[in-house]
Order: C-alpha cells, then sequence, then structure tokens
C-alpha cells in the first residue's frame, strides 16, 4: 500500500514539475492595453485603423520597422538606415533609460559584458558562409527574404541579450536584407517590450526587417492549444500578408528559424539553417533539455515522436515516472546509433526549443498552426503542423542532436559543458557530415499521450481530409 501510494505522489509531483515547465515557457499571457481608449485609432503599415474597445475583443498592437515598408514598396534599391515610423505604440514604462539602453547594447554588441549572458564561442565561419546571402557587388541582396526568424516572448528580459544578441549576430552573417525578426510579446511586466520596442532603431540601421507586436491572447484561459497555435501564426502573418508578398516569393526558398525563449548561440541557428539545407530537410529541430533534478533531462517529450514506430523519445509508465529519461530512443536503434555519434535522424515530428522548416506550404496555404480537431489526439500544435507536413509531402524532418539548449544563461550554460557547445561537436576531429536516406512513409501508428495515464497509438492521418 506504502509503495502505490509513493508511486502515486512520485507521479503527481513529476506531472506538476513538466505542466509547469510547459506553461512557463513559449507562451503568452494577457497584456491589457489600458493606454488604448474607445476607437484609439493606431497606425499600421502607415494606414489608420480602428481598434474597437470591447470587453471580449482580441486587440493587437502591431509596429511595423520603416525598413520593412521600403523593401514592400521596392526590392531592388538599396535600402539604407531608417528613423522608426511614426506607427510606433507606448509601452508602459518599468525600466530606467539607463537600464534600457544598456539592454539594447548588450543586444546588438556581442563583446558586451554589463549584462551577464551565456558565453558562447566563435564558430567558423567558413562552415555557415554559403549560406550568407549577397549580390555580384558583395553586399547583402534584398530581393527577397529568405530567412525569417519568428519568436513568442514573455517575461524574458534577463535572457534577451542571449537570445536576442544571438540572432541580431545570425542576421549580420547571413545578410541583414535577406533576413525578418518577427516577434509577439505579450503579459510582460519586466521590461521585456520596452527592450523589444527600443530595438527599433538599431534593427533600422542593420537595414532588416523587424515585425513586432503584442497580443492579449491569454493561453491559459480558454482552449489552451488553440491559443498557442494563434500566437504561433501571429508570428508568422508578417509572411502570409498578401500586400508584402514580394518579400516572400516561393522561389526564395525562405526558411523559418523559430525560436522559444532559450538561451542559444548564433551557431546553434545557423547550424539548424544548415542542416536543413544540406540534408535537403523540410523541418531540422534541436535538443532542448531541462534540470528535474541533477541531470538534464530531454524537454519536449510530449511533441517529440520517432520515425521506426512513432513513440516518445523515452518511455513513461503509466505512472508517470520518468526513470527512463536518460534512455533516449531506448527502442529504435537507428536514432540512437545517430544521436550518440553526432548525427542527424529523421523524425515523425520534433520541435525541441528551435526549429527551421521551410516556408513553402505555409506560402502556399497548405498548413498553419492548429489545435486538434474533433476525434483527434489530444496533442500539442508543434506535433500537429510536422502530422500535416507529412499529409502535404513535406516528411524530411530531422533532429540534429549537435545543437543542445536550456531555457536560461544559468542552465544552458550547464547544458553546454554536459553535452558541448554546437562548433566543438561539429568542428571535433574526425566529425564529418552525414546524410540521411529519408524515408518516404511516417509510422502507421502514433503515439497519442493526452496524459500519462492514456497513452495508447492511433493511425498517423487520423483527421486527415478525405481518411
Amino acid at each position: 500500500m506504502r509503495r502505490e501510494v509513493f508511486f502515486a505522489l512520485q507521479a503527481a509531483f513529476l506531472l506538476l514539475v513538466v505542466l509547469s515547465l510547459y506553461l512557463g515557457h513559449d507562451q503568452l499571457s494577457q497584456i491589457a492595453p489600458s493606454f488604448l481608449k474607445p476607437g484609439h485609432a493606431i497606425h499600421v503599415n502607415a494606414t489608420s485603423s480602428s481598434v474597437p474597445a470591447t470587453a471580449h475583443s482580441t486587440q493587437h498592437v502591431e509596429t511595423i520597422s520603416s525598413t520593412a515598408a521600403a523593401i514592400a514598396t521596392t526590392t531592388s534599391a538599396k535600402v539604407t538606415g531608417t528613423k522608426p515610423a511614426d506607427n510606433a505604440v507606448p509601452i508602459p514604462t518599468v525600466l530606467s533609460t539607463e537600464n534600457r539602453t544598456a539592454y539594447v547594447a548588450a543586444i546588438m554588441n556581442p563583446d558586451e559584458k554589463k549584462r551577464p549572458r551565456l558565453e558562447c564561442p566563435a564558430f567558423n565561419t567558413k562552415r555557415y558562409e554559403y549560406l550568407a546571402v549577397q549580390d555580384d557587388e558583395g553586399d547583402s541582396d534584398p530581393s527577397g527574404i529568405q530567412y525569417f526568424f519568428a519568436l513568442d516572448l514573455r517575461e524574458c528580459l534577463y535572457l534577451l541579450p542571449r537570445l536576442i544578441g544571438s540572432i541580431v549576430e545570425a542576421i549580420r552573417f547571413l545578410g541583414p536584407q535577406a533576413c525578418a525578426l518577427s516577434i509577439i510579446e505579450g503579459n510582460s511586466h519586466d521590461g521585456t517590450a520596452e527592450v523589444l520596442e527600443a530595438l527599433r532603431p538599431e534593427l533600422d540601421a542593420l537595414t532588416t526587417t523587424y515585425y513586432f507586436k503584442s497580443s492579449d491572447i491569454n493561453p491559459k484561459q480558454g482552449d489552451r492549444i488553440s491559443k498557442l497555435a494563434e500566437l504561433r501564426n501571429l508570428a508568422l502573418q508578417p509572411m502570409l500578408d498578401p500586400k508584402n508578398e514580394k518579400l516572400y516569393p516561393a522561389e526564395a526558398n525562405t526558411t523559418v528559424i523559430f525560436i522559444n525563449d532559450v538561451a542559444a548561440c548564433a551557431d546553434d541557428l545557423l547550424e539548424l539553417v544548415h542542416q536543413r539545407r544540406f540534408l535537403g530537410a523540410d523541418m531540422t529541430c534541436a535538443m532542448d533539455w531541462t534540470y528535474v533534478g541533477r541531470d538534464p533531462t530531454f524537454y519536449d517529450v510530449w511533441i517529440a515522436r520517432t520515425l521506426a514506430g512513432g513513440d516518445s523519445f523515452f518511455e513513461i509508465p503509466p505512472d508517470g515516472n520518468w526513470n527512463s529519461a536518460w534512455n533516449l530512443f531506448w527502442n529504435e536503434p537507428t536514432a540512437r546509433e545517430r544521436f550518440f555519434a553526432h548525427q542527424p535522424f529523421q523524425v515523425f515530428s520534433c520541435w525541441n526549443g528551435a526549429t527551421a522548416f521551410t516556408a513553402k506550404p505555409f506560402l502556399e496555404k497548405k498548413v498553419t498552426f492548429r489545435a486538434p480537431r474533433k476525434g483527434e489526439c489530444m496533442q500539442g500544435e508543434p506535433q500537429l503542423l510536422c502530422k500535416d507536413f507529412w499529409w502535404h509531402g513535406y516528411g524530411k524532418i530531422a533532429v540534429v542532436p549537435t545543437v543542445n539548449l536550456e531555457y536560461s544563461d544559468e542552465k544552458g550554460k550547464q547544458i553546454k559543458e554536459a553535452k558541448g557547445f554546437t562548433s566543438n561537436l561539429v568542428g571535433a576531429e574526425g566529425h564529418k557530415d552525414d546524410t540521411i536516406q529519408w524515408q518516404a512513409s511516417p509510422p502507421e501508428k502514433v503515439k497519442c499521450m493526452p496524459d500519462y495515464g492514456h497513452q495508447f497509438f492511433e493511425e498517423w492521418n487520423k483527421t486527415q481530409p478525405g481518411v
């Protein structure tokens, strides 16, 4: 009897830990735009629109950099630094001017030391130089956006120097005019929104396209998966807006780099893009980790599924214990072998803190982030995206085990020490990039895990149109 009670308590504790971690990452809560009065006009893309002030309305406040407007008007002209557009929205002040300026400086200058962050080593520029977009004169080619960085952020001020700083470093390397940065922010009371808005002049001067939006969508109220999907779609909305179609032509083969609130180095992001290009993949994912105890544990176990059996990355019995979390890919030898050899391997689904995927099925209006349909397994919007990718012929989905991420600077340092920095792993003696023998068909059945006590396998394509 005592043994049963012990296991029940253990399972309950682990479930609470995992739920708190999942709810704490990559989710936006309500921002009350109290500064907007009923019928107050704001400017979106230099056009006036009215924000209805009803009790149940969802209000989105969008500000888009003048650089974006300039490129949208003409994609052949060189873009130079411009002043912020006059459509900036007031943001409640939390930080002092000095503190806000210091955060912006830390983001824009990788050598700035006043704000603590995960220290990243210099990466091998030759490995990634073919990814940089340049014209015949050696300048960044503004004919279209080839790299679209997307984030949903909430209450992560202290992570911004590392996270956004790494994105800026990657943008500089890839070519600022070939990149766009889209951020959805919400419910931040720590100054996150202030810093993200204050970045506008710097990113304009860099001549990159910057979209910034605050939303009052709250995943903690109502259908959580639907709202998380809506927030992710908001981050991609500028890419899908018809008035921006010249920026995102299908032939540009735009890569979306969607990143959670993780402590990532620039080479983590570049490696995901490189492996997508090198492997001919439709999607590449990192490995993300958390510290439930002393040792790191793979984090995104609810989303990620293997290829051979459609199973979770490690076994979780019905009592919910994570005693086997160390035993990754216990029932898939190929994935296990390649994981320990630091070589990419194909999976059915992944997200894992950061991912790089083709924009084509989005631009073709074939897929979008969504919630489960009626009769479909209760699962997260990233897993459903992978399912829809497979359905439309985009099943080349791979995990890149040389990219290891955590959700804070402190724990991120521990993960890099335990698993290795990306540059060190790919630059190790004897390491060579290896291709994947892609499997064209997904597993017949995939594990459904609405909760630990209810785990079962169902047809991978259940509820797809025509099935």
